[in-house]
């Protein structure tokens, strides 16, 4: 079975195409600045004119025909509902010009189950989900995939982006600040917000404002010392899960989560709870078609597909409010 996925909540407009467990193709065009950060209308038109490029190089690269997909499946949600309606409208057109099935998929649960397709050995993880909107400690239980732990405030790669613009970075500004992170050699206290299983950054991005006007301290110092905070208190979390589910697997997921430093955290966490770390590939970590085709392909073989009636996007539609059927 051949399905078609697209990927649009955010500011990446992708396709993919799989074969089974077979990725054929997995296309992104990414809305990127040079300075400030990322505005919903400006993504939306980023899509728009990105859209068909790169549903044709998706098929030209993996060799397929329109005539051969089976299956089309989007990201309905949640996400910037400007971003999603472009995906959303490309998914219907295709499944009315095809007349081929529609599958929706929840975007954040389709960053865990991406891992149960990249790493098989994956049972039942608990997932850090990092990424710029969400930040949430995720497991499966009861039919659901819920949430344990998430932020109170921003997602940790929002506040990432936020902390960028203070310092003049473009978006997203995430690799940048890992860079500069890696320049840095002082320690400096931040604060630290760790609430039972939740986490706060408003706090700590209020604090960094104030001393980068004080100018005591360095950008990199500033850098890395955020790197070493925002990551210690997400591994907390983390192992606070994995100790309340009684779980031994940790998989990473989200843009955050190609951070090397956090990886590494992950690890040592881990292997002092003898526990397994798996972190898929930087393509399949940030926002990426792959794993909504994949999503979708498992929501499809265990009979979820809708009409183009029912195809509305669902801009704030949590990780728990879906009933998961297929596993």
């Amino acid at each position: 079975m051949i399905i078609l996925g697209i990927e649009s909540t955010a500011h990446t407009f992708g396709v993919a195409i799989l074969n089974e467990r077979k990725v054929l193709v997995n296309i992104k065009d990414s809305f990127t600045t040079e300075s400030g950060g990322m505005i919903p209308r400006e993504s939306a038109e980023h899509h728009i004119a990105v859209c068909d490029i790169v549903l044709k190089k998706a098929l030209e690269q993996a060799k397929i025909s329109l005539d051969e997909i089976d299956v089309i499946s989007f990201s309905q949600g949640p996400g910037i509902g400007h971003c999603l309606r472009v995906g959303a409208i490309v998914a219907r057109s295709l499944s009315l010009l095809l007349k081929k099935p529609l599958v929706g998929v929840n975007h954040c649960i389709a960053h865990l189950e991406v891992g149960r397709l990249i790493a098989p050995e994956c049972k039942d993880p608990i997932l850090l989900y990092a990424s710029g909107a969400n930040t949430q400690v995720i497991a499966y239980d009861g039919g659901k995939y819920r949430i344990f732990g998430e932020t109170l405030d921003m997602g940790v790669g929002n506040f990432i982006d936020s902390f960028g613009r203070v310092l003049g970075l473009g978006f997203p500004a995430g690799p940048n600040v890992e860079k500069m992170a890696g320049e840095g050699k002082n320690f400096i206290d931040l604060p630290y917000s760790v609430k039972g299983m939740d986490v706060s950054f408003g706090g700590m991005l209020t604090n960094l404002k104030q001393k980068l006007k004080q100018g005591d301290f360095s950008k990199e110092d500033l850098c890395f010392s955020t790197q070493e905070t925002i990551f210690a208190m997400l591994i907390e979390v983390s192992e606070r899960a994995m100790a309340h589910c009684e779980k031994n697997e940790l998989l990473l997921g989200g843009g955050v989560a190609c951070n090397k430093r956090l990886q590494e955290m992950a690890n040592i966490m881990c292997k002092e709870r003898n526990s397994k770390c798996y972190v898929p590939e930087n393509q399949f970590l940030v926002d990426n078609a792959a794993m909504i085709a994949w999503t979708g392909l498992l929501m499809y073989k265990a009979g979820i597909h809708i009409p183009v009636s029912k195809s509305e996007i669902r801009p704030y539609e949590r990780t728990d409010d879906v009933k998961v059927t297929w596993r």
